[in-house]
């Protein structure tokens, strides 16, 4: 009987992560688009050619939609739950050498069933997205990323992206450094985050005739502009001047969780009913059913589920995870909380203790009642899609590990439906606060020194400790700074460990957009070469003072911080890269030294970065400066494929999803 208990608690609570993705996903890849028949896609006035590319005419005022025919289940009414998606395509616009060109290309998403363009709408500043007469008030809602490459009345001054909500006015926008007179190739990545609402967009532009990757973003709530199921796609448009649209590539993918209350009946968007829609139901129900037993069973026999139950403990709240988590966190060294311990310590998770929020969820300040000594106690946000997988994650290889520049687990708990962290309390809060908060300020001694502290914290976990550890979200926000502003890196909820012979692992990809390294975006590889890219740009901003994309940079749109150093040191200008507030106040040996080491590891080409034992000689001066190239090199892949952006996610605004 106990065993048919514990079996049927762990069915319970994988069906909770199984059943919910197995109703809800929506995912497709295009390397190409036949001119043959397809049923999947509708072409409206754009087709597929015979380079098997989608291509609108090359005429003056015309607009055209190529749209994916099943819908997508944009959130749930019932649980109000909000879907995570991410796109990635490819695209030409190709002027053909006109000096004049219009209008611009969009990737959309409308109501299911939104009408299709009319037979007199001539495109032209529309995109091909709303009626003619009505691009600033659209009577069908929709939302878009522009590709726009003329000027309208509502637009900015040059060709730009943008962001668009039930208007071709754009809520944001940014100067995109297109070759449209080149007619060259564009790729597109765009994630959005339900947790967040975040939405984000990667793209290529050109300088210089080198390839670059910028960045825009918006936080919306798309509950609020859309009903439950979209169509997407693409739109694009001519005016009275013209110019080649064509789409290359096409990866789409997204998730929606249905039922909070972990139903195991999926629900499948609406269309015709009968005895084939019963019968998937049924089918998928009892393969899900039978699966899910085998994992139980496989789980029981091989011992994770024999530690006795503990009724008394925490009756009715994360049995499942209690009996599946407990006994390997148990011999990890932390020790459990009560809740009610915690909730006591924080004041009942006040306001007035909140230390700050992040995608995971929000950091407390407490006073442990056993030490009477100060804890922070990071509470996971029940939105948080990766919280289970975050937190688990982060008692697993964080309780195991021991250096000074790492902060320390001190417990954990798991009750009432919560997940909560205990760690030492840093007093100083995080690094990125110092550098970019007007009322901080970091002296440039303390900046060198919380460099070198956090140069000694990967070495330890990518090469001294016993398995290497991969953070895969080094950032200024997650390294803390203690009551003597030592550096110490503070979040594990990513973090993997692979065998030092390894070195890398290829998952989903996980990450900050600004932080993350061309190879990790582009085929979600982690390595230590990619937390060393990571490391070089936290490098940078603690040099600069600035932030690794900054909208605000300079009056070129220059927003990488990467791109900006490296052209100060071309133009042998290093030493003014140093962050103002300094005024002066540094020593140009140790500034030099450290923005070099910063270009070093953050080195476009992963093989030419340094180690990290490699920086901290440097940094110590124990070796000499590296030698780079005068230009920054360009990334040498920028396909990143669609499946790996669907998970961890990423996030423009420095938050982990």
């Amino acid at each position: 009987m106990a065993l048919l208990v514990h079996l049927f608690t762990i069915t319970t609570w994988l069906s909770t992560l199984l059943i919910p993705l197995l109703a809800s996903a929506l995912s497709f890849n295009y390397s190409s688009f036949s001119p043959l028949s397809d049923d999947n896609i509708t072409y409206q006035r754009a087709y597929p050619d015979s380079n098997r590319v989608i291509q609108l005419p090359p005429n003056p005022a015309t607009a055209g939609r190529a749209t994916y025919n099943k819908p997508m289940h944009l959130w749930d009414k019932t649980t109000r739950n909000l879907a995570d998606f991410t796109t990635h395509f490819s695209f030409v616009i190709d002027s053909q050498k006109r000096t004049i060109c219009a209008d611009g290309l969009a990737f959309f998403l409308a109501p299911q069933g939104a009408p299709a363009i009319a037979n007199d709408d001539k495109g032209g500043g529309s995109l091909g997205l709303t009626k003619d007469i009505e691009p600033l008030n659209s009577s069908v809602p929709f939302f878009a990323v522009e590709f726009d490459i003329f000027n309208n009345t509502w637009d900015p001054p040059p060709t730009h992206v943008g962001i668009d909500i039930n208007t071709l006015e754009s809520v944001n926008t940014v100067t995109w450094w297109s070759d449209v007179g080149g007619g060259r190739r564009n790729e597109a990545w765009i994630n959005y985050n339900s947790s967040t609402h975040n939405l984000s967009v990667a793209f290529t532009g050109f300088r210089e005739n080198t390839t670059v990757i910028q960045y825009l973003d918006y936080q919306v709530d798309l509950r609020l502009h859309l009903p439950e199921y979209v169509t997407l796609g693409f739109s694009m448009a001519t005016g009275s001047a013209y110019a080649v649209f064509s789409i290359h590539s096409w990866e789409f993918s997204s998730s929606l969780e249905m039922d909070d209350n972990f139903s195991t009946n999926p629900v499948l968007p609406p269309r015709r009913r009968g005895k084939n829609r019963t019968i998937l139901i049924v089918g998928l129900s009892l393969g899900g059913g039978v699966l899910i037993g085998v994992l139980a069973l496989i789980i029981w026999v091989t011992g994770i589920g024999r530690k006795r139950y503990d009724e008394d403990d925490n009756e009715g709240n994360n049995q499942g995870l209690n009996e599946y988590v407990d006994y390997e966190f148990e011999l990890s060294g932390p020790r459990k909380y009560s809740y009610k311990e915690l909730s006591q310590a924080t004041n009942n998770f006040s306001d007035e203790q909140k230390l700050g929020q992040g995608g995971f969820g929000g950091v407390y300040k407490g006073i442990s009642g056993e030490t009477n000594a100060y804890v922070a106690v990071k509470k996971v946000s029940k939105g948080s899609k990766q919280g289970l997988k975050e937190y688990a994650s982060e008692v697993k290889v964080i309780s195991r590990l021991r250096h000074r520049n790492l902060v320390q687990l001190l417990g954990w708990c798991h009750e009432k439906n919560e997940l909560l962290l205990v760690y030492e309390f840093m007093p100083n809060g995080s690094l990125d606060s110092h550098l970019f908060e007007e009322n901080r300020f970091l002296t440039w001694e303390l900046r060198y020194k919380i460099a070198q502290n956090l140069a000694a914290g990967l070495l330890y976990l990518q090469e001294e400790w016993d398995q290497c550890v991969l953070l895969r979200d080094i950032k200024s926000s997650n390294i803390m700074l203690d009551s003597n502003f030592k550096a110490k890196i503070g979040d594990f909820g990513l973090a993997r460990l692979v065998e030092h012979s390894k070195g890398s692992e290829t998952t989903v990809l996980a990450g900050t957009l600004g932080y993350m390294a061309p190879e990790c975006a582009m085929s979600g590889k982690a390595s230590k070469e990619s937390d060393v890219y990571s490391f070089g740009i936290v490098v940078l901003e603690i040099a600069c003072g600035r932030k690794s994309i900054d909208h605000t940079m300079d009056k070129q749109g220059n927003v990488s911080l990467l791109q900006w150093v490296w052209e100060l040191y071309s133009d042998g200008k290093l030493l003014q890269g140093a962050d103002p507030r300094l005024c002066g106040e540094f020593d140009e040996q140790e500034v030099g030294r450290l923005m070099m080491v910063g270009l070093w590891c953050a080195h476009p080409d992963e093989s030419l970065r340094g180690s990290m034992g490699e920086a901290i000689r440097v940094l110590n001066f124990e070796a000499p400066l590296p030698i780079l190239p005068p230009k920054m090199p360009v990334p040498t892949c920028l396909y990143p494929p669609v499946g790996m952006l669907t998970v961890d996610g990423i996030d423009s605004k420095g938050r982990t999803m």
